[in-house]
């Protein structure tokens, strides 16, 4: 296999490995967040770690193939060095999504407690409106221009006969 055959074996199976991942993303969009998340990184390790085949021409391969091939055919030894690079890979990428759990985490926990608050301040507002709603507005009132009657004047006398306003 010259340079050319290889560099374009590796680019095809990046792609494959790319629209495998992708439908692995797909079947696992439906699950628990914290289940979904590990699994799509534990697919991406397996997917996208290589070995080393051959020491003397530095020639590498995807590790899961070379491992099944190993397994199912039992040639080579090259299974328990696949395996070895599948640990120390999964390794770093859990390593690597645990950081990014804990900056995370304090970012939702904020993020929670705005849209809580936020919440809070919609439900105080709506109850505002329907307590004004609900008391009389002053321009309603039916006695804003009018005052009551006057009390009865004495029987003794006429009293006064005032126009009102």
């Amino acid at each position: 296999m010259i340079e050319n055959d290889y560099t374009f074996a590796w680019g095809l199976y990046v792609v494959a490995a790319l629209g495998c991942l992708l439908v692995g993303f797909k079947l696992t969009g439906w699950m628990w967040r914290w289940l979904r998340e590990p699994l799509r990184v534990i697919l991406a390790v397996l997917l996208f770690t290589p070995t080393i085949v051959d020491p003397v021409k530095d020639s590498f391969a995807p590790a899961i193939a070379i491992t099944a091939l190993d397994l199912a055919f039992k040639v080579g030894n090259n299974a328990w060095r696949a395996i070895s690079d599948f640990a120390m890979y999964g390794m770093f990428a859990f390593a690597l999504y645990i950081v990014f759990v804990l900056v995370r985490w304090p970012l939702e926990k904020r993020a929670r407690e705005r849209r809580a608050m936020a919440q809070a301040a919609a439900e105080r507002r709506a109850a505002e409106d329907n307590a004004v709603v609900q008391t009389p507005l002053a321009a309603e009132r039916n006695d804003r221009y009018r005052d009551d009657p006057p009390p009865a004047a004495p029987a003794a006398g006429r009293g006064r006969v005032e126009p009102r306003l």
